[in-house]
C-alpha cells in the first residue's frame, strides 16, 4: 500500500471552506424554492456566497495549475484513477458553471445582482425574459448536477477512507505539513 502526499495547507484550507460553502448553498437553493416565509432572507445570502464561490473556484484553479495535485497511488487502478480525474474537472466545471449561470440568470431578468449594501455586480447578459427562463432551468440542472456531483465525491472519498485505505482521503484530511523532510542523516 502506498501513501500519497498530504495536499498543501492552502489547497486544504480552500478546499475545506469551499466544499462548507458550496453544502450551504446546496441547502439555501433548497429553501429558496420551498420557502416563501424566508426567500428574501435566503436569497440575500445566496447571490454573494454564490459570487464568493465563483471567486475561490478561480483562485483554487490558479493555484492547482501552479501547484498540481499528489499524484494518486500507483497501485489504483488506471480506469478509477480516470474517473477521479474526471470526477475533479466536473467539480471544477460545475463550480464556475452554476454561479455564472446564476448571475447570466439574473442579469437577463434584469434583476439587480445585490452583493452587499449597495455593492452590485454589472449585468453580464442583455436583459431577455426568454433567456432568463432558459438560463433558470440551466441553473437548477447545473445546481442538481453539483449536488449528485459532490455526493459521488464524498461517496469516492469515503471508499478511500475506509475501503482502500490508501491515504488519498487523509491527503486532503490531514493536519500534518505538505513539506517534505530532508532525507539522511538527522
Amino acid at each position: 500500500m502506498d501513501r500519497s502526499p498530504p495536499f498543501s495547507a492552502f489547497a486544504r484550507l480552500l478546499h475545506w471552506v469551499m466544499a462548507a460553502m458550496i453544502v450551504a448553498m446546496l441547502f439555501i437553493g433548497i429553501g429558496m424554492v420551498s420557502s416563501d416565509t424566508h426567500y428574501g432572507a435566503l436569497v440575500a445570502i445566496h447571490r454573494p456566497l454564490g459570487i464568493l464561490i465563483l471567486t475561490l473556484a478561480a483562485i483554487r484553479l490558479v493555484y492547482r495549475l501552479f501547484n498540481p495535485a499528489p499524484p494518486l497511488p500507483a497501485a489504483m487502478p488506471v480506469p478509477i484513477k480516470a474517473v477521479a480525474h474526471l470526477s475533479h474537472y466536473l467539480l471544477y466545471a460545475l463550480m464556475f458553471a452554476v454561479p455564472i449561470v446564476g448571475w447570466s440568470m439574473l442579469s437577463a431578468g434584469g434583476y439587480p445582482i445585490v452583493l452587499i449594501g449597495a455593492l452590485h455586480l454589472p449585468p453580464i447578459v442583455p436583459h431577455d425574459l426568454g433567456l432568463y427562463a432558459v438560463l433558470r432551468e440551466a441553473h437548477t440542472v447545473l445546481a442538481i448536477l453539483l449536488f449528485l456531483t459532490v455526493l459521488a465525491h464524498l461517496g469516492a472519498a469515503l471508499m478511500h477512507a475506509f475501503v482502500f485505505r490508501d491515504g488519498v482521503f487523509g491527503s486532503m484530511a490531514t493536519l500534518r505539513s505538505g513539506r517534505r523532510r530532508p532525507s539522511g542523516p538527522a
